[in-house]
C-alpha cells in the first residue's frame, strides 16, 4: 500500500500493465540474446555449490565500497586499503539518480572510471543495478523526477508506466556493463538484481521482467543475483529460483551462518547454492539525535571467522563507508511516516575503513587477521594515510539572509502560481529548499492558528511586516516558527503578525527522502492546503531553491551586500551575534568566511567543526560537504577531502538556519567530532538484524 492508495483505475491498470509484461517477456524470449564476445579463458560461474573462477574454486572476500561517496582521486587509496584488509572483491551499487537526476542527462562515466580502477587494482566487482538500491542513499537510489510522474508511479511493482522507465535507464547501463563483464576481460563477476526485495513485496512479474532485461543485455555468461534476509518470507517474496537466479542472503551479524546456509540452499537450483552473505554487517548506520552507532572489533571477527569457517564467502558491509556529501542522505521512518529518521552527513558506519580512510583501529586489525587466513601469501600494507591538518579557527561574517538573495538562488525569481502549495518535485527541483509564499485572508486576527496537514520534512514561518509584494527582506520579517514532520504542531499569530494582508513565508527544508520501506514515496515540500483557523489559505508563490550553484553567490555580490549593509538589516539592527536574542535572530542567513592555506607541503584532509551553531548546509569552494544538526547531534563535525581545497584561498560558506555560534567562527580539526546533542538512540547492538528500519532489529525496542 502506498500513501496515495489504490483505485479502481489503478487496479484495472495493474491488470493491463501485467498483460503488457507478458506480451514483453515472450518478444525477449522469442528475439533471442544479443551475441557477446566471450574470452573463454575467462569464467566466473557456479558449479557443485561453489564459485568457480577460470574453473577452479573460488571464495568471495568481499567489501562494499561506493564510489559515489568517495571523491574520486581517493578511489584508488580506499581501495588498496581494501586489499590491505584481505579483499579480492567489492561490491557497489549503481544509484539511479547520480547517474540520471535529470530524465534523459544520462552520464555513466564515473562508473566506468570506478570499474577500470577495480580492474587496474585486480579487484572483482559485484555490481548491484538497481533499479531500487536503498542503501541510505536519498529516495534509495530512484531519482526525485520520478515523484512527479501523473498518475503516481507505484515504484517497485510491475507497473507499466514505472517499468516502461527502468527499462529505458537500464537501455543504457546494462549495454555500458557489458563491456566491463568478467567473460570480456573485465572485473564484473555478478550483477544484483533489486534489492532485498522480498521485505517489500511479492510481484515475481516485475522480477522476473527485470531478470528477462538483463538476460537480453547481458546474455547468460554472468551470475544474476538477488539478496535477502535470511528467513523464510523474505526468500519466498524476493528469490527467483525458477528463472536460475542465484539467492544470496543476508543476517544478522552473529548469529549462526550455517542455519542460514541451509535456508539459502532450499532457493537455489541444486548445486548452485554456494554460501554466501552479501551484507555482513561490520558497523551499522546512524540517525540524527541518536549516539553514533558502535559495534564491538573481536565480537565482528568472531562471527566473521565462524562465517568463513563453513566454508561461506563474504561481503562486509561496509568495508569502507565514506561520506554522504551534499543532499544525497536519506531516511528511514518507524511505525508511519511521521516517524522520520534522517540520516547523518557521515557514512562512517563504524567500518573497518573509517570515514577519512583510517586502518588504525581495532576493527580493521581484527577482521584483517581472520581474512588474511585465506591468503596463500601476506597481505599488501596499507597505503600511508592522506595528510591530515589542524588549520584552526576561521571568522565568519554574516552577508546576507537567503530572503535577501531568494532572486540570485530562485528561478524564475517572481515564483511560480499555484492555488495551493505543490511538492518541490513538481517544480522539477531534486534537493534543497522551498519557499512558499502568499497573502494573509481576510479572516486573520491575533490568535489565528496556521497548520499544515503534512509537511516535508521542517519548516520555517515568517511573515512579513510589509504589506507589498516585493517587500521580502529580511529585515521585515518576524520569525513565527517551525512545523517539523515528527511533531506537527500549529503556530498562532500575534497582535503583530495576525493581520489581514500580510505575507506569509514559509521555507521548507528536503532533509532526505525515505529510503527503504512502505513510505518510500517521499515528495518533498508541501502538497496540501496551508490552514488559517481550518480554513485554507489560497494563491500560494513557489520558489525553487536547490542550492546545487552557490556561485552566484559571488564574492563580488557579497561585498557588495556588505557595503548596503543588507547583512545588517535583521530585527535588533545589528550584526552583533553575541547580543542577538533567539527571537533576534532566527535565520536563515548565508555567512562567509575564507580558509587561508600557505602551507608549503599543500592541502590536507581536514575537519570542520561547526559546534556552537545551530543546524544548516556547508560549502567549501562550492562543493556542498552536506548538512549539519550539532544541536541534535551526534555529528559536530563535516569531513573536507584535501582534493577540495586548494593552495591559497578557500572560500567557506554556511547556510545557518537557525542561530549562529555566538563568536561567529568554525574551526578545522585533525579529527572528526561525533560527541554533540542530546542523543535519544542507543548504540546498535552486534546482533543486529536489517539496517533499514527498527521492525527489523532483533532486540525489540532496540
Amino acid at each position: 500500500m502506498y500513501p496515495h492508495g489504490m483505485t479502481k483505475r489503478g487496479a484495472a491498470m495493474t491488470r493491463v500493465s501485467n498483460l503488457m509484461l507478458l506480451i514483453s517477456l515472450l518478444l525477449l524470449i522469442l528475439k533471442g540474446r544479443r551475441a557477446l564476445c566471450i574470452n573463454t579463458q575467462h569464467t566466473f560461474l557456479i558449479a557443485n555449490d561453489t564459485f568457480l573462477k577460470d574453473g577452479k574454486p573460488f571464495r568471495i572476500l568481499g567489501g562494499e565500497i561506493h564510489y559515489f561517496r568517495v571523491p574520486a582521486m581517493y578511489w584508488e587509496d580506499r581501495l588498496l586499503r581494501a586489499k590491505s584488509l584481505g579483499l579480492n572483491t567489492v561490491q557497489t551499487y549503481v544509484p539511479w539518480n547520480l547517474h540520471e537526476p535529470e530524465p534523459d542527462q544520462l552520464d555513466l562515466s564515473e562508473l566506468e572510471n570506478y570499474l577500470k580502477l577495480a580492474h587496474k587494482l585486480d579487484l572483482l566487482i559485484m555490481l548491484r543495478i538497481g533499479p531500487y538500491v536503498c542503501g541510505e542513499w536519498d529516495f534509495g537510489g530512484f531519482p526525485a523526477w520520478l515523484l512527479a510522474k501523473q498518475p503516481p508511479l507505484r515504484l517497485r511493482t510491475s507497473d507499466a508506466s514505472f517499468l516502461e522507465l527502468v527499462d529505458k535507464w537500464w537501455d543504457t547501463l546494462l549495454p555500458t556493463v557489458v563491456r566491463f563483464l568478467y567473460s570480456r576481460g573485465g572485473p564484473v563477476i555478478m550483477l544484483q538484481v533489486e534489492n532485498e526485495y522480498g521485505s517489500f513485496g511479492d510481484d515475481k512479474l516485475y522480477l522476473q521482467h527485470l531478470v528477462a532485461q538483463a538476460r537480453y543485455h547481458l546474455g547468460d555468461d554472468v551470475i544474476l543475483y538477488t539478496t535477502d534476509g535470511a528467513s523464510k518470507g523474505n526468500l519466498e517474496n524476493g528469490s527467483i529460483s525458477s528463472s536460475n537466479v542465484y539467492a544470496a542472503v543476508d543476517f544478522a551479524t552473529g548469529s549462526d551462518p550455517a542455519s542460514a546456509f541451509l535456508l539459502q540452499k532450499l532457493y537455489n537450483a541444486p548445486g548452485k547454492s554456494p554460501p554466501l552473505s552479501a551484507e555482513f554487517y561490520t558497523g551499522w548506520l546512524t540517525h540524527w539525535g541518536e549516539r553514533l552507532a558502535k559495534t564491538d572489533a573481536e565480537g565482528t571477527a568472531s562471527a566473521l571467522a565462524d562465517l568463513l569457517g563453513v566454508n561461506g564467502s563474504v561481503v562486509l558491509y561496509m568495508a569502507h563507508g565514506g561520506t554522504n556529501f551534499g543532499f544525497s542522505s536519506g531516511a528511514n521512518t518507524g511505525g508511519d511516516s511521521s516517524e522520520f529518521q534522517p540520516d547523518i552527513t557521515s557514512y562512517d558506519y563504524d567500518a573497518p575503513i573509517g570515514e577519512a580512510g583510517d586502518v588504525s583501529g581495532e576493527k580493521f586489525q581484527a577482521l584483517q587477521k581472520v581474512l588474511a587466513q585465506y591468503h596463500k601469501s601476506a597481505l599488501p600494507p596499507s597505503p600511508p594515510l592522506p595528510p591530515r591538518r589542524q588549520y584552526g579557527t576561521v571568522e565568519l561574517t554574516m552577508v546576507a539572509s537567503i530572503f535577501d538573495v531568494l532572486e540570485l538562488l530562485s528561478k524564475p525569481s517572481q515564483g511560480i502560481q499555484n492555488e495551493i502549495p505543490v511538492y518541490m518535485e513538481y517544480l522539477n527541483q531534486a534537493s534543497g529548499f522551498i519557499l512558499y509564499q502568499s497573502v494573509l485572508p481576510l479572516h486573520t486576527k491575533p490568535g489565528s492558528q496556521i497548520s499544515v496537514v503534512e509537511v516535508h520534512d521542517r519548516a520555517q514561518v515568517y511573515i512579513s511586516l510589509d504589506e507589498t509584494v516585493s517587500a521580502r527582506k529580511s529585515d521585515n520579517l518576524v520569525f513565527v516558527g517551525v512545523m517539523e514532520r515528527w511533531s506537527m504542531k500549529s503556530l498562532a499569530l500575534s497582535s503583530t503578525t495576525g493581520k489581514p494582508g500580510l505575507q506569509i513565508y514559509i521555507l521548507v527544508e528536503n532533509m532526505g527522502r525515505v529510503n527503504y520501506g512502505e513510505y518510500i514515496f517521499d515528495p518533498k515540500g508541501i502538497n496540501c492546503s496551508v490552514l488559517l483557523d481550518e480554513f485554507p489559505i489560497l494563491n500560494w508563490r513557489a520558489h525553487p531553491i536547490p542550492l546545487s550553484d552557490i556561485t552566484v553567490l559571488s564574492a563580488d555580490f557579497l561585498q557588495l551586500q556588505q557595503q548596503k549593509g543588507l547583512h545588517r538589516r535583521i530585527i535588533g539592527n545589528q550584526m552583533n551575534l553575541t547580543t542577538l536574542s533567539d527571537s533576534d535572530f532566527r535565520g536563515p542567513s548565508f555567512f562567509q568566511g575564507t580558509l587561508k592555506i600557505d602551507s608549503a607541503d599543500g592541502p590536507a584532509d581536514t575537519f570542520l567543526s561547526l559546534r556552537h551553531w545551530t543546524k544548516g548546509v556547508a560549502f567549501i569552494n562550492g562543493y556542498n560537504l552536506g548538512r549539519f544538526w550539532p544541536l541534535r547531534g551526534p555529528q559536530c563535525t563535516l569531513y573536507i577531502p584535501a582534493p577540495l581545497l586548494k593552495y591559497g584561498d578557500n572560500e567557506l560558506v554556511i547556510l545557518e538556519l537557525d542561530r549562529p555560534n555566538p563568536d561567529g567562527i568554525v574551526e578545522l580539526l585533525d579529527k572528526g567530532d561525533f560527541t554533540c546533542g542530546n542523543h535519544t538512540g542507543t548504540h546498535m547492538p552486534l546482533l543486529s538484524n536489517k539496517r533499514r528500519t527498527p521492525g527489523w532489529m532483533v532486540n525489540n525496542g532496540l
